[in-house]
């Protein structure tokens, strides 16, 4: 790791250790776990240092974020919405709102971002909740569903219509009319806090405000793409992950008489794991060289990256149960947890559909070579 996330990685495996099964079967991580990864900036690390965070590059936190999702993938979750919190404050946020809400992400304070509604998922052009002006006060009334980590946040990052646009506001989880309410036995990241949030009546100071008057769609793909790529580098690490669980297994357990590894059908899914992850790791880290170079290649790159990792790690995962058989299914079990955890990742930010027909509308509009 490069100075920024310095003793990060031995930090994290402190932190989660073997605990990760545990996790996934309550559905919790610890409070203190999470409040000690914000306290020390590693929730959200591309927060610049003027804003008290540690200014990590796109690739440096990229390959700390599938280090952090090699251990554990609901917290890489919670990393994630944390730093779609953060990136839509940066983006959005005037330099008074930068110095109110980004040391606090940085600095022991956790975050979720609410987007997704009852009738609005991938078609977020349905989106209904609203934040309406009353003179120095906004109300914001609506239903979101499936907000990642909105179980532990402090604060909520709402997108909803606003007059003849759109905006994010940052809702305190704790203000008169929020209701936080967990989704029940999620199928896949089990402790990432995924909830559903309702906003009745809630009102808030105008400057609680992000960004008023935007497009919708251009307000969404604003946050959604750093949710993108934290997804795409965390598909990285549940496919090494994989890829160790596979070989460790095949190189240890015996059958006809040779290691699992001999056997020419298990050292091809062994390739393909590899392929997979390699795959993965090297359209990541083009898409992380769009974002620090500033390139206009970077939205697409950010689809594609999130596009084929999510696919790699699904097919990846399903590849590394097949290799340890009935030793991969016992709940908790790092290959039964990927498997789960993987599919999740096909559908969001942006599901596989969604980022295709985004990738073919590029084709289409690329010039002739």
């Amino acid at each position: 790791m490069t100075e920024p996330l310095a003793g990060a990685r031995d930090l994290v495996d402190d932190l989660v250790g073997d605990r990760a099964a545990e996790w996934d079967r309550t559905g919790l991580i610890p409070d203190d776990v999470l409040r000690t990864l914000s306290a020390r900036g590693l929730l959200c690390a591309g927060v610049p240092e003027a804003s008290g965070g540690l200014g990590a590059s796109s690739a440096v936190n990229g390959e700390f974020t599938a280090f952090v999702g090699s251990r554990c993938s609901s917290l890489r979750s919670v990393m994630t919405s944390q730093g779609m919190a953060a990136w839509t404050i940066q983006r959005l946020g005037s330099a008074q709102q930068h110095a109110e809400y980004l040391p606090k992400l940085a600095g022991g304070q956790l975050a979720a971002v609410a987007f997704s509604e009852p009738e609005a998922g991938s078609d977020l052009s349905a989106m209904t909740t609203t934040i309406e002006r009353d003179d120095d006060t906004v109300i914001v009334r609506g239903q979101k569903v499936w907000t990642t980590a909105a179980h532990y946040a402090d604060l909520i990052v709402v997108v909803g219509r606003y007059g003849s646009g759109a905006a994010a506001v940052v809702v305190p989880a704790s203000a008169p009319g929020v209701t936080v309410t967990r989704v029940a036995q999620p199928s896949g990241c089990r402790a990432a806090g995924h909830a559903n949030v309702t906003l009745d009546e809630v009102r808030l100071p105008a400057t609680a405000v992000l960004g008023g008057g935007q497009p919708l769609m251009l307000l969404v793909t604003t946050a959604l793409a750093y949710g993108r790529i934290s997804v795409a580098w965390g598909c990285v690490g549940i496919l090494r992950a994989c890829l160790d669980a596979a070989r460790g297994h095949a190189r240890t357990r015996t059958q006809f008489g040779k290691r699992l590894a001999d056997h020419q059908l298990v050292a091809r899914h062994l390739a393909n794991l590899l392929i997979s992850e390699q795959i993965a790791t090297r359209v990541c880290e083009h898409a992380s060289r769009c974002w620090d170079e500033g390139s206009p290649e970077m939205v697409v790159a950010t689809v594609l990256a999130k596009q084929v990792s999510a696919v790699q790690a699904a097919q990846g995962a399903a590849t590394a149960v097949q290799v340890l058989g009935s030793a991969a299914a016992h709940e908790g079990h790092v290959v039964e947890r990927a498997y789960r955890d993987a599919k999740l990742m096909e559908l969001i930010e942006g599901s596989t559909e969604i980022c295709e027909l985004i990738l073919a509308d590029h084709a289409v509009s690329m010039p002739a070579t």
